[in-house]
């Protein structure tokens, strides 16, 4: 009897953790890049590819970042690129991504000494649209004045489907 009991206890507890799971908004697309030595230096483009295949729908895309505390700046320049699955290209556009309030204090989720960071990669933060079915690749630099760029563990590209 005691078995039986164990037994309907875990498959219960299984069953909940599943529906609750089933309910946390999950990314179409998520990778990140670790960085050697945890330096970025100007000449590695990170790339990210990943397929669309419902052009109904919305989508807000994320910069994710990883840095430690001793980041030296505020701040972080990219240089991002996205290649169309046409082949076609949307041209290079300088973004500045705010990592610090002006006292100093990280925008992001820290821990110990290190700092992350979750940024919309969109106008304003508003969600995006995917005209074309089919693959897209972003590639993203760093452009800032220092380089190589020390402290910086990782960077990423999240893509989350807006719901309707």
């Amino acid at each position: 009897m005691h078995y039986r009991m164990k037994r309907s206890l875990l498959s219960c507890i299984f069953g909940i953790s599943c529906l609750l799971l089933s309910c946390i908004k999950g990314a179409v697309y998520e990778k990140h890049f670790a960085f050697k030595g945890h330096r970025w230096t100007q000449k590695d483009s990170v790339q990210f590819s990943f397929n669309i295949t419902d052009t109904a729908s919305n989508y807000l895309l994320f910069l994710m970042m990883r840095h430690t505390e001793a980041y030296p700046f505020s701040n972080l320049w990219l240089k991002t690129n996205t290649r169309l699955p046409d082949g076609k290209s949307t041209g290079y556009l300088n973004t500045e991504i705010p990592l610090a309030e002006e006292s100093g204090k990280w925008l992001g989720r820290g821990m110990n000494e290190i700092w992350e960071h979750k940024m919309p990669l969109t106008k304003n933060g508003g969600a995006m649209h995917f005209s074309q079915s089919g693959q897209y690749t972003i590639s993203v630099k760093q452009i800032m004045r220092m380089n190589p760029l020390p402290e910086i563990m990782s960077m990423g590209i999240r893509l989350e489907k807006v719901p309707r």
